[in-house]
């Protein structure tokens, strides 16, 4: 199977050439708390698709009440009214384990969901009565399933091809939970692309003339709604095979990626919530307590959230709700310097994915042509404050509309992928965060004749290895049947919160049957050359093992001539 090296991109008026007879195609920027949708169609600019209360963004919510299905606003408030109904932040939870750190903290945040153990994954199932139980898949595919909706009636054509978005530091089964959500409608993805290279994507595709041979590094600093990443990429033009020939195109490539899966924007509102829901309760209005009634805390959230972007703009503001508990209305005054009080451990964390993409790049902050900032946790003065001091910088980039950036250039990729459109090429190469190894059992005869054996653990694909790349290992001294396991490596680097979810290392257990068979049978083949097994890390980041096979070489005899 030969994989494509290369993404490419439209430029100019973002118009894809085309070719007659084929239907369009969609991007889906699947963030934490909103998703956007982007469309390409044919003779149709690449564009935003919107939803039904004609916004640019939807919620990535979905509400289940009286056997019917909500989504958007709607969904929003029924998340206010009736909190346990409404199901989002599902991406947070997708693929882990039960016992993982992002499951306790997503319990812990939204207390009210009854969530259960799927005993036969070890994931997370929403119990919504005796009898239903919804997994994070199943809710995702709803979304799904509805941006494909907002797609189809924006075209007014059917769509079966999409690029998805993920986080970069999505892990296998994050990523083959979001492939699974989309196989369960029916939508058929061409790639998961890591948001922050969709965005480098975006960037560079309008700029690509500003590109040489020389490469040209920048920094993305994105602080969404439920984490926070900086990427370090790296701009240039450089020579790659396109079919036959050799083409000279501007191309990115991920250098090094810093990540907090705990730091955004959710945090400070919840913070912020539980702060309004401490002074209602010591208004003592009432003798119960507001933290006990969900419908409450569900209002409370709303206002928490209004409150926090209001402050990112004034110093101060009063955060009213009526009727919050037992008819009663509640208001109070909260200025910037108690919102920054209240977050003042986040804020020290603010540049720790920096420091960390500077490391893993092994690039300095000199070397930094421009920072570009991304995310609404970056619209906070004081964050912008902090990354300012650290960065050295009196200006930070703002030159991209940061809600809309991922989603466009994810639809390039799905107009380079998908049939029946032409565009220009713009190279992506993505990394991969976590190293992943081989480990299997090395056996050789002892001064004593018996067998003596010791597990081998060999680097498969590094930290920060590029990908989409195919790798062979061999195994040259297992001439009978045997097991590997590829698991992940080292992972040190990350927090102690991140390393916590990490509860089982291994990725996939493997065992090998008709080797000795093999050898036997072709023992007069020629000298073996091991037994090797090809290993693909595909273009949405998912390792394969497509093949296991022995090889021999026989050295073919030279025939002499009469006038050797």
């Amino acid at each position: 199977m030969v994989l494509k090296l290369l993404i490419a991109v439209s430029l100019l008026l973002c118009i894809a050439s085309f070719t007659e007879g084929f239907n369009a195609l969609m991007s889906i920027d699947l963030g934490s708390e909103y998703m956007k949708i982007a469309i390409v169609k044919p003779g149709v600019p690449m564009e935003i698709v919107l939803n039904e209360e004609s916004d640019r963004k939807t919620s990535t919510i979905v509400a289940l009440r009286n056997g019917e299905r909500f989504y958007g606003k709607e969904a929003e408030n029924t998340a206010v009214k009736f909190p346990r109904k409404a199901f989002w932040y599902l991406t947070n939870i997708i693929g882990r384990k039960f016992e993982s750190a992002d499951v306790k903290l997503y319990k812990e945040r939204f207390p009210y969901y009854d969530l259960v153990k799927d005993e036969e994954r070890g994931t997370v199932l929403f119990k919504i009565d005796d009898e239903t139980f919804y997994s994070p898949e199943e809710l995702i595919a709803m979304l799904l399933e509805k941006a494909r909706e907002y797609a189809e009636t924006f075209t007014d054509q059917s769509i079966k091809d999409c690029v998805i978005t993920v986080p970069a530091y999505f892990t296998q089964a994050e990523r083959k939970g979001i492939l699974s959500a989309a196989e369960l409608i029916d939508l058929n993805v061409l790639q998961l692309i890591s948001d922050n290279a969709a965005v480098a994507l975006n960037y560079g595709v309008f700029r690509r003339k500003e590109f040489n041979g020389t490469v040209q590094y920048y920094m993305f600093y994105d602080m969404g709604a439920t984490s926070t990443t900086a990427t370090i990429v790296g701009y240039q033009v450089t020579k790659v095979k396109e079919g036959t020939r050799l083409e000279t195109n501007p191309q990115l490539i991920i250098k090094g990626v810093g990540f907090d899966r705990g730091l955004g924007g959710t945090e400070i509102t919840l913070r912020l919530r539980k702060h309004l829901a401490q002074i209602f309760n010591e208004q003592k209005k009432t003798k119960t307590d507001v933290f006990t009634n969900e419908r409450s805390m569900g209002k409370l959230f709303k206002e928490a959230e209004k409150l926090k972007k209001v402050l990112s703009a004034n110093n101060a503001h009063f955060a009213q709700v009526e009727g919050l508990l037992e008819e009663i209305d509640f208001k109070t005054k909260v200025t910037r310097d108690e919102l920054e009080e209240l977050s003042k451990d986040l804020f020290e964390k603010v540049t720790k994915p920096i420091e960390e993409a500077l490391k893993v790049s092994q690039i300095t902050l000199g070397e930094i042509k421009d920072v570009i900032l991304m995310g609404g946790g970056t619209r906070i003065p004081k964050v912008q404050e902090i990354l300012k001091k650290y960065l050295g910088r009196t200006e930070l980039g703002k030159s991209i509309n940061t809600d809309e950036a991922a989603a466009m250039g994810a639809v390039y990729q799905a107009a380079y992928l998908g049939k029946g459109f032409k565009v220009k090429t713009f190279g992506v190469k993505e990394a991969s965060i976590y190293p992943i190894t081989v480990e299997f059992e090395k056996h050789r005869l002892a001064e004593d004749g018996s067998d003596s054996k010791r597990v081998v653990k060999r680097t498969l694909f590094n930290r920060m290895n590029p990908y989409p790349q195919k790798k062979v290992m061999t195994f040259s001294k297992h001439l009978k049947d045997f097991d590997f396991n590829v698991s992940y490596g080292d992972l040190d680097f990350l927090s102690d919160f991140d390393k916590s979810s990490f509860q089982d290392l291994s990725l996939a257990k493997f065992k090998l049957s008709g080797v000795e068979d093999a050898f036997t049978k072709h023992k007069e083949a020629g000298d073996s050359k091991g037994v090797k097994a090809h290993f693909r890390l595909d273009e949405s980041g998912i390792l394969h093992l497509d093949q296991v096979e022995v090889v021999f070489e026989k050295e073919e005899a030279k025939e002499e001539s009469t006038w050797s």
